[in-house]
């Protein structure tokens, strides 16, 4: 099994990327990890034509080979006024249901606050009608992000009680992630092996 995460920050060093790398070093259900900084890529704002992904110092390609890989995404969004992050938004765009259609997606939304909990609801209305992504239900809100998951964890003593409980809801929601991941992949193979008729003209969701 192998997982994609995506951090979607337009900084460089952020907390979102600190959470992306804190979820990658304790997941321990995929095969293989893959982590991608959104602000270090190069994607240009998409148009709705196809050529558009393809400019010339575009790395929709990589990027794009790697969705193709993955068996599930984990997909980290800061909370900026309230909405989840464009960068992420434009990639969700560019992301056709051949490369990501019916695989698990744990979303993230990371706040240096108490708010965080309208990207998930922006990203599970209207992200994944035509990518076909699954948002599995267990996703996460970081909360006051700058004040945990700042060390590996290792002197638990030392852990607030409000850090060791992310860390613990960070644990399930992998955990379950790897089961969905698994679940799908057979769910895949079987959509593969027996497509519905004509179902080329369902591409896009309802």
């Amino acid at each position: 099994m192998n997982v994609l995460i995506i951090s979607a920050s337009q900084r460089i060093n952020s907390q979102s990327d600190k959470v992306a790398r804190y979820m990658a070093e304790t997941s321990t259900g995929f095969n293989t990890i893959n982590q991608i900084e959104l602000c270090r890529q190069n994607l240009p704002l998409w148009d709705g034509e196809e050529s558009s992904k393809l400019s010339t110092d575009s790395d929709w390609l990589n990027i794009n080979k790697q969705l193709i890989k993955a068996d599930a995404l984990i997909l980290i969004t800061p909370e900026w006024s309230g909405m989840a992050s464009p960068l992420l938004k434009n990639l969700l765009l560019m992301c056709a249901s051949e490369d990501t259609g019916h695989k698990p997606a744990l979303l993230v939304s990371v706040v240096n606050g108490i708010s965080g909990a309208y990207p998930i609801a922006e990203l599970c209305m209207n992200a994944f009608k035509n990518n076909k992504l699954v948002a599995i239900p267990d996703h996460l809100i970081v909360r006051n992000v700058e004040e945990v998951l700042n060390d590996s964890g290792h002197n638990e003593q030392a852990l607030t009680v409000r850090d060791k409980s992310i860390r613990q809801r960070i644990a399930y929601s992998l955990h379950t992630l790897t089961h969905y991941a698994q679940a799908h992949s057979t769910l895949r193979a079987a959509l593969t092996a027996e497509p519905f008729a004509n179902e080329e003209q369902y591409a896009y969701g309802m």
